[in-house]
């Protein structure tokens, strides 16, 4: 089973559905036990950091989510909060990749939402998958770039587009809505 963490955050039924269409089973739940017992664990989100950060903290799933074992994906919101601390309202986050997340200087138009490639791809996430291929952003923050940086995308600055350390793998773009490179980051994630 495929568990999606429910925590007051946007986007979770297209991600639900993105992988019941791969045909994988999976439920949206809060549940310390479900998500301790998942076979994966997908952290999706679109939504502000803080009052996600507030939830988590409530109900003690920071610590069930540091603590996980198996496979982890974070998606956009989702990676912004595995880093250590992100600028939008000066929020403690759950501090597995070793970055900050900052806000986009407004030199162009934000937030970035659009299709973008990506560069220094280097991850098992992105097998099958081309430097040519486009990914879909929608974000005003970004996560540094630092050693568990898989992926890069240029936008304003250079940023990490995708991240992984140890079991805990992320992407800001979103996979559920990049069409069929997405669909294959995500089978890549779930055939782990």
């Amino acid at each position: 089973m495929i568990a999606i963490v429910k925590y007051n955050a946007g986007n979770i039924k297209s991600v639900k559905n993105a992988v019941e269409r791969l045909g994988f089973e999976c439920i949206v739940t809060d549940d310390a036990k479900l998500l301790n017992t998942a076979e994966k664990v997908i952290f999706p989100g679109v939504g502000e950091a803080s009052s996600a950060m507030n939830y988590l903290r409530e109900r003690k799933l920071d610590q069930v989510i540091k603590n996980l074992k198996q496979p982890v994906l974070g998606i956009c919101l989702g990676q912004q909060l595995l880093c250590r601390f992100s600028e939008e309202n000066n929020t403690k986050c759950l501090a597995i990749f070793d970055v900050q997340v900052k806000k986009f200087e407004p030199k162009l138009k934000i937030p970035h939402m659009g299709w973008n490639n990506l560069k220094n791809i280097n991850c098992s996430l992105f097998e099958g998958i081309a430097s040519i291929d486009d990914f879909y952003f929608v974000h005003n923050y970004y996560a540094e770039i630092g050693q568990e940086t898989t992926a890069v995308c240029d936008y304003i600055v250079p940023f990490s587009a995708a991240m992984q350390k140890n079991n805990f793998y992320a992407t800001q773009f979103h996979p559920e809505k990049s069409s069929k490179v997405g669909a294959q980051v995500l089978l890549n994630f779930l055939q782990l």
